[in-house]
């Protein structure tokens, strides 16, 4: 078995992916809005962020808002837009915390992107006012859809040069720096990945919970976290 030394450093730098599922539920069984769940979940997160940071998790990628949730109804769509932007403008929070921020999703500037200017701009901002923070890195996926990345970087392979391979392929995702990720996180009792990072869990483990999102607490990642230690 690892010793207590060995599981901690395999924790130490780890990359964890969280598919953040269940707000709606969440908030269904306490009779209160489906937005309601959504402010439990973005209040969480910023929790998490928190506790992972104390771990000295390296990486913390979350799904925030796929290619397909644009089909959910306007006022939804609304009110989970705004709170990225509240996300994105917790500067000091995560500053104390000396954490980075990044982003994936379809680039502002290519056909087919439809995140809005005041959401671009937080999200630009964050990125800038983090920049020289050494901690965990928090890379938000918005406007992301796996499927998506994989095309668009096999489609540059072939315009830059005319054949595709393992390498062409990551080098062209939307933030080919990213690392593997370590542990997948998937809350709300959905045993299921869902069009997240198809490419970079390979070789993860994954950490189902019923817990929905709002819920996810220290306990949980801390069980997620664990699996490293097999």
């Amino acid at each position: 078995m690892p010793s207590q030394s060995d599981a901690e450093n395999a924790k130490n730098g780890a990359h964890v992916a969280c598919i953040m599922d269940g707000n709606g539920r969440w908030a269904k069984k306490r009779g209160l809005p489906r937005t309601a769940g959504h402010t439990a979940g973005e209040e969480n997160l910023a929790e998490v962020v928190r506790q992972a940071a104390k771990r000295n998790v390296g990486w913390l990628t979350v799904f925030g808002f796929s290619t397909e949730n644009w089909v959910r109804p306007k006022a939804e769509v609304r009110h989970i837009l705004a709170l990225h932007k509240q996300l994105f403008g917790r500067i000091d929070e995560l500053n104390a915390n000396n954490v980075r921020v990044q982003w994936i999703g379809r680039p502002f500037d290519e056909p087919g992107s439809k995140t809005p200017l005041y959401v671009q701009k937080a999200i630009r901002q964050a990125i800038l006012d983090t920049s020289s923070n050494t901690g965990m890195t928090l890379t938000v996926a918005f406007d992301y859809g796996s499927r998506a990345e994989l095309a668009r970087a096999v489609r540059k392979s072939k315009i830059e040069l005319f054949t595709v391979t393992k390498q062409s392929i990551e080098e062209r995702l939307y933030l080919a720096q990213m690392p593997p990720v370590d542990v997948l996180v998937r809350t709300s009792g959905e045993s299921r990945i869902s069009n997240f990072l198809l490419w970079q869990i390979n070789h993860a483990a994954v950490y189902f919970t019923q817990r929905p999102w709002p819920d996810f607490d220290a306990d949980d990642l801390d069980a997620a976290l664990a699996l490293l230690d097999a």
